[in-house]
């Protein structure tokens, strides 16, 4: 079984990666201490994914202002919806706002555009 997890949590968590990678790379550095051109590359990197993830933190901070805010029919409690499907950020209900796919069982990919064949 597949386990779900809202796409505003799903970004929140890449940018969380992106910081720790940044650390990584740093710490990576130190091996090469008695190379200090090496480890300035490596600083530079870890610094970039760093930067990086701020971006994506601000990307994503803007983009939740824009969302539709809903009431969670199985929790109670006020969740975002992203998209034509999402899932509550608290009791992993699955939501939408599409009349269309109400009872139809949840898959993340009626948030992607189908071609129209003819």
């Amino acid at each position: 079984m597949v386990k779900y997890s809202s796409k505003i949590n799903k970004i929140r968590t890449f940018a969380l990666s992106l910081v720790f990678i940044g650390f990584v790379v740093m710490y990576g550095g130190i091996f090469f201490r008695n190379s200090p051109i090496v480890m300035t590359i490596f600083m530079i990197l870890g610094l970039l994914f760093i930067i990086a993830s701020t971006v994506v933190y601000f990307w994503i901070g803007m983009l939740s202002t824009k969302t539709v805010q809903v009431v969670c029919p199985g929790c109670g409690k006020h969740t975002k919806i992203l998209g034509r499907v999402d899932i509550c950020m608290y009791c992993n209900e699955p939501l939408t706002l599409d009349p269309a796919l109400e009872g139809k069982e949840f898959d993340e990919r009626y948030n992607k555009k189908q071609k129209e064949t003819r």
